[in-house]
């Protein structure tokens, strides 16, 4: 059985505005009706078992846990880095977790934030792959190249297949960084090159084994923050000890090291979406050769990425440009300097922007809120909580609130009191008073809260009992 270990802890600043901290690219519906990460799942658990394991961070739990949910996919874990480490320490604990539960599956590890349509071609080679990795090597799926990439690393092949494996698995030679554009052309016109793609497959005692020869402060911290897990509300929380773990990738750890390493070339269609002029490839684009979202109007515009979320966006006289627009910022940029969009991402982050992590809808276990307006001693938002889900029974110390139904109907707890608000009607929250705020109907519960103060700010919150264990 291939069981999918689907990597799901990025936040790829390169396709900012969209793709922010808070709620990253994986997340978001990029390419079609489903976001990436739910085609991942979907596609990696077509091609093995119906159930994946997860690796993530807190932050991202209860999205993973509601696209899961979306697109009806039963996990075998959800499990959570308490501290980021890279690649090869996330990868041990889902390795460990399958010695334990089922020791003879083949892992087949994919980042979450990648688009492949052609899923028959995909399979053919996972099944190529899958025999060698049976047979105790570490594989990579390499990607035949289309263009002279210089944002993917490169792997070298050995000229003949591997005897006494299927036709398509040869083994690797070397590895390549990230090559300039001489390079890369050289590269691209050879066969013997393929793009890394960054997924794998082997099963868990074949990685956890070279591993161990090569990283062994790795597997030891891995190994003992996995016996410290925590496992609570639906979630694997890996222990204190994970922080021990070198930060380092299962390229750097493992497979430029190990003597067991083999690259299965896919020749099928591929993408890591890994910038905007990225998504504008993998889309249709049209006589003019541009990609357009939303509601756009052009006028002698070619060769271009136009994105409206939110609003009309006209363009007039462009040639190779990027222009992403949503609620609350806009990116104007040429397509040959749009790598450099992660630039301007770590300059906002630098001046405290909260443009760089937040959208101005930031979504919650319970539901979501979106910042309507704020200013000097005020801040307007508009909460969405889902039908049975809540908010934590808390207080702040700073603000007060005065909450109006304007969906549904909402059960309140104010210091000793417990009340039903209905649509039209209000109530107020005061500084200090205990309170939560709960959708018992079976629709969306929408509120606006106006909140005043002298400290308006997201870290003002007390819990005192949360339904979904945060603190």
């Amino acid at each position: 059985m291939i069981v999918p270990v689907i990597l799901c802890g990025g936040s790829g600043t390169r396709l900012w505005p969209v793709s922010r901290h808070y709620f990253p690219k994986q997340f978001h519906a990029l390419t079609g009706r489903l976001s990436l990460f739910q085609q991942t799942v979907l596609r990696c658990s077509a091609a093995g078992s119906p159930e994946v394991v997860v690796l993530t961070n807190d932050e991202y739990r209860f999205l993973v846990a509601e696209q899961l949910d979306a697109i009806e996919v039963d996990r075998r874990a959800i499990i959570l880095e308490p501290v980021a480490r890279n690649t090869a320490p996330a990868i041990a604990l889902a390795a460990l977790h399958l010695a334990e539960t089922d020791p003879g599956a083949v892992m087949l590890v994919a980042p979450s934030d990648h688009l492949i349509v052609d899923e028959a071609s995909f399979r053919a080679t996972l099944a190529t792959a899958r025999a060698a990795a049976e047979s105790g090597y570490i594989v990579t799926l390499g990607i035949t190249p289309t263009h002279p990439a210089t944002g993917y690393g490169y792997i070298k092949r050995s000229a003949k297949a591997e005897p006494g494996l299927p036709e398509g698995c040869f083994r690797v030679e070397r590895f390549v960084e990230k090559p300039d554009l001489e390079t890369a052309s050289r590269f691209a016109g050879e066969d013997s090159y393929s793009w890394n793609s960054g997924m794998f497959l082997f099963t868990a005692g074949s990685y956890l084994e070279e591993l161990g020869k090569y990283e062994p402060d790795v597997l030891n911290a891995c190994t003992k923050a996995w016996k410290e897990a925590v496992k609570d509300y639906g979630f694997c929380s890996a222990g204190a000890s994970y922080g021990e773990a070198p930060s380092i990738s299962v390229d750097y750890a493992v497979m430029e090291r190990t003597d067991r390493s083999l690259v299965v070339p896919h020749g099928g269609d591929w993408s890591d979406i890994g910038s905007w002029t990225g998504l504008a490839d993998a889309d249709e684009r049209d006589s003019d050769g541009n990609t357009v979202r939303g509601n756009v109007r052009l006028h002698n515009v070619s060769d271009s990425l136009i994105f409206a979320s939110n609003r009309l966006v006209v363009g007039v006289g462009l040639k190779n440009a990027v222009v992403v627009e949503t609620k609350d910022a806009v990116l104007v940029s040429t397509a040959d300097e749009d790598q450099e969009v992660r630039q301007v991402v770590k300059m906002l982050k630098s001046a405290e922007a909260p443009e760089a992590d937040y959208h101005t809808q930031v979504f919650r276990p319970w539901g979501s809120y979106e910042d309507l307006d704020k200013g000097e001693g005020f801040h307007v938002k508009r909460l969405t909580i889902k039908p049975g889900a809540a908010i934590s029974l808390q207080r702040h110390f700073h603000r007060s609130e005065h909450w109006v139904v304007v969906r549904g109907e909402a059960c309140v707890i104010r210091d000793d009191e417990e009340y039903v608000l209905k649509q039209n009607e209000s109530t107020d929250i005061p500084c200090r008073a205990v309170h939560k705020l709960t959708n018992r109907g079976q629709e969306d519960l929408v509120i606006v809260e106006v909140q005043t103060g002298g400290w308006l700010d997201e870290s003002d919150i007390e819990r005192l009992k949360d339904d979904y264990g945060r603190k």
